[in-house]
């Protein structure tokens, strides 16, 4: 016992004597610190991306909504259901009933080009046909600008992540669907979901624009209770007439955005190890300057009794504050630059765009000042063993 405190107490003394000479290296550590900072900044704000892809694929999904395609399709754009179909699945049991009719909502998705406010350039914007009972089905659909559209006129109303991310969507304005001008007559926000990012259409107008017929690319529903999911989807999938896949909501938008979330994620990290690599060495060089220039007063405390254990550790110390330092500074700016920020990416699933906000969560940023700090581990060992090893005479004798 005695002999541990003696080791912690050594620990102590030279860590604050370490301490007390960071004043004399304040552009070594400075460098140090700051370059961690930039690496966790990087970091924490490239998979930012990815969660707040995956956050808005997330609140797209209701725990009692379902999705019907076509079997073998992963998308609605690779789905076709005819009218026929659609009338089917809409009386299947386990779905939720509003009054006289079934919450079940046959929709049209097709794809139109319009300008990017940030560029100009063309980019795949949703444009999604809708019947009376898809506002039902979605119920954190809310028009929170202008009004709905009238139902049989060409008339539009825009999700508030694409009236933000696309230039024209401004109300009163009109964008070209077909050979028609549509004019933009509301705005909708849907809890920061997938459906922000699309326009929306009354289906019925929208089918003979596409040549579309009777036909529909997915049929939305609500069901009456969670546990309903599998009575509905057995229904669906024993009926002769029907060939088709049926997911829960949260099942699908998963799907969409995995793709996406491990190209975005895997980028991040790549980004963060090389530049790790180069905030490694700029530790190493620290810590070897701040060894090299304290030899003599190692060798003087080793000569006095002071074990090598306690001065390995109080090296490890000295770098990892220096990392914890500079990963909270990176953690701050990152959270301060990106959190919230809006942007739209291509989802490489669906080909159409995704707007989103960056979201800089608590776990990110945890998960950044750990990298730090393991950056700080390692370009701290080194220097610290060497610290521990050197012969004490020869040490002694150093100007």
């Amino acid at each position: 016992m005695g002999y541990l405190i003696n080791w912690v107490s050594q620990i102590v003394s030279i860590s604050l004597f370490n301490l007390r000479s960071l004043p004399q290296r304040t552009g070594s550590s400075a460098a140090a610190i700051f370059g961690i900072a930039g690496v966790v900044a990087v970091m924490v704000g490239v998979l930012s991306i990815a969660q707040g892809i995956q956050r808005t694929m997330q609140n797209s999904a209701s725990p009692n909504n379902v999705i019907v395609l076509r079997s073998g399709a992963n998308t609605e754009m690779m789905s076709g259901l005819a009218g026929e179909d659609a009338r089917i699945i809409g009386e299947a049991p386990g779905l939720a009933r509003k009054q006289d009719d079934t919450m079940a909502s046959p929709e049209l998705f097709v794809i139109i080009n319009l300008p990017k406010r940030s560029t100009g350039t063309d980019a795949n914007v949703p444009l999604r046909g809708v019947g009376r009972m898809a506002m039902e089905v979605r119920d954190d659909f809310k028009i929170i600008e202008g009004r709905m559209f009238e139902w049989g006129l060409n008339e539009v109303i825009v999700g508030a992540g694409a009236q933000l991310e696309f230039a024209g969507l401004e109300l009163g304005s009109t964008i070209t669907v077909g050979q028609e001008e549509w004019p933009v007559v509301g705005v909708f926000s849907a809890a920061g979901g997938l459906a922000e990012t699309e326009l929306w259409v009354d289906v019925a107008v929208l089918q003979p624009v596409y040549r579309r017929g009777n036909s529909y690319q997915a049929v939305y529903g609500q069901l009456d209770s969670e546990g309903s999911f599998q009575e509905f989807k057995d229904a669906l999938t024993s009926d002769p007439r029907l060939n088709v896949k049926v997911m829960r909501e949260s099942e699908y938008y998963s799907s969409q955005s995995e793709t996406l979330y491990r190209l975005i994620s895997g980028l991040g990290t790549l980004i963060a190890v090389i530049m790790g690599v180069g905030a490694v060495f700029g530790a190493l060089n620290t810590m070897y300057t701040a060894v090299s220039s304290r030899t003599r007063e190692i060798a003087t405390l080793r000569a006095l009794g002071f074990h090598s254990g306690p001065v390995v550790i109080s090296v490890l110390l000295e770098s990892l504050l220096l990392a914890l330092i500079g990963g909270a500074i990176g953690a701050t700016l990152a959270w301060w630059a990106f959190d919230g920020f809006r942007a739209a990416t291509l989802n490489f699933t669906s080909f159409s765009m995704v707007a989103f906000a960056f979201d800089v969560s608590l776990p990110l940023l945890t998960r950044g000042v750990m990298f730090a700090l393991v950056i700080g581990l390692i370009g701290g060992l080194f220097p610290a063993i060497r610290a521990a090893r050197q012969p004490i005479s020869s040490a002694l004798r150093e100007l």
